[in-house]
């Protein structure tokens, strides 16, 4: 993986009275690897990090500016847009030792709640694992949010009123307008008004602000890592300015990007170019999932399914994978993870018929 990093804040404009739109000049002599990037931030104590959450090499760039950082502050934490808060024990029992990856994808509900493949992040939870680098939660549960989607912040129980962030900024102007284009481009149910979703970005932005930032509070020579979408941190205008509010410190943004289409000075501090790079593809069954039966069952196959080429058949209840006992929806994900297209597994099935009752059958699936 190759990567080209920009100093945003170095580019300058020239206009042309009218004649044509200003242009970007970039001082190819300021570009810089991922070592000379952590140099220059090394001095800042938080510093945000941007994601499209499914391109591989943003976040193994991630992990190199956490790797780089950790060197030079051993007090790194690292804070987590795709964690939720009330799953805070769990990561600190994972960081501590006491559970392993399994257990961590499990309890944290992840593949419910984030269901972007874990192998993106694996690398940055084993390297914090490994040296004990604290993992913060900061997202607010999508129960909130989607209820807040749904019928605004009124609609919440009281319990689910005291879960949100103390302050709530609604007068930025800037953030409001990006907002409502994102809206725009997207068509909306009936009754999902823009000031609700505008509610819940706030709450996602405010929620995650705050929460990073009573961990400063708590640790005032501590150094942070953020990792969140480039939505939640261009411009400033999300997390990053929410935070300075609560917990004004030394900054900088770091986004990654695949391409270049403009420049804009104010988007951050610097902008990371890089190629893509790309995981194997996940070996999948082929099959849907009835997940209110446990253990769950299939309720239908995709054109290509191994499965049902196997001789599974709609049903059938999934009981194991190569051995592993399979009871909800993540002992499936976790039991292929590591599995790739044309991989074989032992999938073992409950299989129930008129005459002869409920009994076990085992296939051979070839994973597509």
């Amino acid at each position: 993986m190759s990567s080209l990093i920009l100093l945003l804040v170095g580019i300058m404009t020239w206009a042309y009275a009218d004649e044509k739109p200003a242009d970007t000049v970039v001082d190819l002599s300021a570009l810089m690897d991922l070592s000379d990037l952590v140099a220059q931030v090394a001095d800042k104590q938080v510093v945000f990090v941007g994601e499209s959450h499914d391109q591989y090499q943003h976040h193994l760039n991630q992990l190199a500016i956490i790797q780089g950082l950790h060197e030079r502050h051993p007090n790194l934490a690292v804070g987590l847009e795709f964690f939720f808060q009330p799953f805070q024990a769990v990561l600190d029992r994972y960081i501590a030792g006491e559970i392993d990856e399994s257990d961590l994808l499990r309890e944290t509900e992840y593949f419910e709640r984030w269901r972007f493949d874990y192998r993106l992040y694996r690398p940055i939870f084993r390297f914090a694992r490994k040296h004990e680098i604290p993992l913060i939660a900061l997202n607010l549960e999508k129960e909130i949010t989607q209820q807040v989607g749904k019928a605004g912040i009124d609609s919440l129980s009281e319990s689910d009123k005291a879960r949100l962030p103390g302050e709530i900024d609604r007068e930025n102007a800037a953030y409001r307008d990006r907002i409502k284009s994102i809206y725009d481009q997207h068509p909306h149910m009936k009754g999902r008004e823009f000031e609700n979703f505008l509610d819940v970005q706030l709450l996602w932005d405010e929620g995650m602000a705050e929460q990073a930032a009573d961990w400063l509070q708590a640790n005032p020579e501590g150094h942070m890592v953020i990792l969140a979408g480039v939505g939640h941190l261009v411009y400033r205008q999300g997390i990053p300015s929410r935070m300075m509010r609560r917990s004004p410190v030394s900054h900088a943004v770091i986004l990654n990007a695949n391409r270049v289409d403009g420049l804009d000075s104010s988007v951050g501090d610097y902008l990371i170019v890089t190629e893509r790079t790309e995981l194997p593809p996940s070996g999948k069954l082929g099959v849907f999932l009835d997940l209110e039966s446990s253990p769950p069952s299939v309720s239908g196959f995709d054109k290509e399914s191994g499965a049902a080429k196997a001789g599974v058949e709609s049903g059938d209840r999934l009981l194991t994978i190569d051995g592993e006992p399979i009871s909800s929806y993540a002992d499936i994900r976790i039991a292929l993870m590591d599995k790739i297209v044309g991989d074989q597994v032992q999938l073992e099935v409950e299989r129930e018929r008129l005459l002869l009752g409920t009994f076990r059958e085992t296939f051979s699936v070839t994973l597509n």
